[in-house]
């Protein structure tokens, strides 16, 4: 969301032309001009409009270097949804059906009249007719054929953040019902994230080891143990997500002297997209031991880097090692050119490795929408009755990576899509 606000010791001012002249080109001009046009036009009104319905915000915060664009909620997005907008829905008339999943759009004459639903308790197949119907399906990152088939990521690496339910549902119907299949590709990658087949993803979304592992600027090293990029790149997540999509395998390396530092003394930097308001891990060891005593495929413990890289077949990590930590000794990063106080030596056992792979909030795109996110056909013509909103439209938006640059455009998009298709709706 875009917007000048003031804060208790600095102005920060953003102006619709360096919003959207920044969007572009960090799209390379594959994002809609006139859609973020739109957008950036109406996004003040939807931070206000939230506010007034009883939205509550703690802070607006950038990511890394990026702009002061990302509104924090009070108690995240449940209290938005479960707190504030679906009461008010109710309260208004809708009715919120849950345990029923849309098998079919229904058509007739090229227009889609209504849709064909299946009660998921007693399979009990209903139709509802309606002149306007919406789709907000959040697109498809739980549907690995769909990753594999239309994306460059490797699914078996690419592990979604959210809440399992993102499975393509609604662009699949809206193909079915001649719809236009348009920029998919692109997941909003956050960088790495701790990888157990053997959990829920959720458990580690603000665990402290999984912040350390992918926030805190430590050494990253690949299959065989080599290191492979400035871990700054951190800065940026959805750039970090590229960069580890680069190697088969990556790894996190830290040593015990590091563990003490981040849990004792201090962050080596802000936990970027963690929204993390603490200055140290204070549980970190405790979580690494509790973690090492279930066995886990993720953590490994050795006394050194030695035995660090036989118990994983990580040839080139003893001399990887050796050479960061005479680079960091110097104050000098020759391979990479990372800053040299984030260069943290590994010298002291135990040492760690976590194994990771490559984490995503959602994925943007699969529909091509016009101005009043009517739904296009292969023509590009308008299908009558059909919308998209959020992730399942938002392709009009990006290029082949999120940007962080300018934080919570995705999350704002929802909000404004969502209200701008009421208002042209309640408008006809």
């Amino acid at each position: 969301m875009i917007h000048s606000c003031k804060r208790k010791h600095a102005d920060y001012h953003l102006t619709k032309e360096a919003a959207l002249n920044e969007e572009l080109n960090y799209s390379h001009y594959k994002a809609d001009t006139n859609t973020w046009k739109q957008y950036i036009d109406g996004s003040a009104d939807i931070i206000k409009w939230l506010k007034d319905l009883g939205v509550e915000y703690f802070d607006v915060e950038p990511l890394g270097s990026g702009a002061r664009t990302w509104h924090l909620f009070k108690c995240r997005g449940d209290a938005v949804i479960n707190k504030v907008l679906a009461p008010k829905a109710k309260e208004n008339g809708a009715d919120i059906v849950t345990s029923t999943e849309v098998t079919k759009l229904i058509t007739e004459n090229g227009a889609v009249t209504g849709v064909e639903l299946k009660n998921l308790e007693n399979n009990e197949v209903s139709t509802v007719n309606g002149k306007h119907i919406i789709l907000a399906t959040g697109g498809y990152l739980n549907n690995k054929k769909l990753i594999a088939d239309y994306t460059n990521y490797d699914a078996n690496q690419l592990i979604p953040v959210n809440s399992n339910k993102n499975t393509g549902d609604g662009l699949s119907l809206a193909w079915n019902a001649g719809a236009q299949r348009y920029a998919m590709g692109m997941a909003m990658l956050f960088g790495g994230y701790i990888k157990d087949p053997y959990r829920p993803i959720y458990v580690y979304r603000y665990d402290e080891l999984n912040g350390a592992a992918n926030q805190q600027l430590l050494l990253w090293v690949n299959e065989t143990g080599k290191r492979f990029v400035n871990e700054e790149v951190v800065d940026n997540f959805a750039e970090a997500g590229n960069a580890l999509f680069t190697q088969n395998e990556f790894y996190t390396i830290l040593d015990q002297a590091t563990v003490d530092h981040l849990q004792n003394d201090s962050l080596y930097k802000p936990m970027g997209t963690y929204d993390y308001h603490d200055t140290k891990l204070p549980h970190l060891q405790e979580e690494i031991d509790d973690e090492l005593a279930k066995n886990p495929k993720y953590l490994t413990k050795a006394d050194n880097i030695e035995e660090l890289a036989k118990k994983l077949n990580l040839p080139d990590l003893p001399a990887t090692v050796k050479h960061y930590n005479e680079q960091a000794h110097a104050g000098k990063d020759e391979d990479f050119g990372m800053n040299a106080k984030f260069m943290i030596p590994v010298e002291k056992g135990p040492v760690y490795v976590i194994k990771q792979g490559v984490g995503a909030f959602c994925n943007m795109g699969g529909l091509k929408i016009n101005l009043d996110n009517q739904v296009l056909d292969l023509d590009g013509a308008p299908i009558k009755g059909l919308y998209a909103v959020s992730n399942d439209a938002a392709g009009m938006l990006i290029g082949d990576t999120y940007g962080p640059n300018m934080p919570g455009t995705k999350a704002g998009y929802c909000f404004f899509s969502g209200k701008h298709v009421a208002d042209v709706i309640s408008e006809k």
